[in-house]
């Protein structure tokens, strides 16, 4: 039988193969976080709308857009949710188990003193923090992460 299998997919070279694995695979939606810091050591958190009311503060993240390269996601949604610029450094984790999102983290550095604007559709609030003291109302994966990555 794997036989008969192998030789049928050498049939289908070309767009009919991608096309079998596009509709036999999950597709995924790739959410990336960034751990952005300042020249201080100190993490930038943000007060999320959208996320649970008890939860609310967290990371910088959003989703990657088609074709985007993963460090370029956190400098746009630094940009996006609070006018500062980022330069994304080392690739910190991928994790997968989500129902149809693969999450990443990035770490990256804060450029210049550029004051925050807020981006208020998605964003209550931005504030920077030390990382040992860190608010209440915390996503305890955002957690994890700071304290995996604290420089000092």
């Amino acid at each position: 039988m794997k036989r008969l299998v192998a030789r049928l997919w050498r049939l289908f070279r070309g767009p009919l193969q991608w096309r079998i694995l596009w509709f036999a695979h999950a597709k995924f939606m790739v959410g990336v976080t960034g751990v952005v810091r300042n020249e201080a050591g100190q993490v930038l958190l943000l007060k999320h709308r959208m996320w649970p009311p008890e939860r609310p503060w967290g990371l910088p993240t959003g989703y990657a857009v088609k074709g985007e390269e993963f460090p370029l996601t956190v400098a746009r949604e630094v940009k996006e949710e609070t006018g500062l610029d980022v330069v994304p450094g080392r690739l910190l984790t991928v994790t997968s188990g989500y129902r149809l999102r693969v999450e990443v983290a990035y770490e990256a550095l804060c450029t210049g003193d550029d004051p925050l604007k807020i981006d208020t559709f998605e964003i209550l609030e931005a504030q920077w923090f030390d990382p040992d003291s860190l608010p209440e109302g915390m996503q305890d994966s955002h957690r994890q992460l700071i304290k995996n990555t604290d420089p000092s």
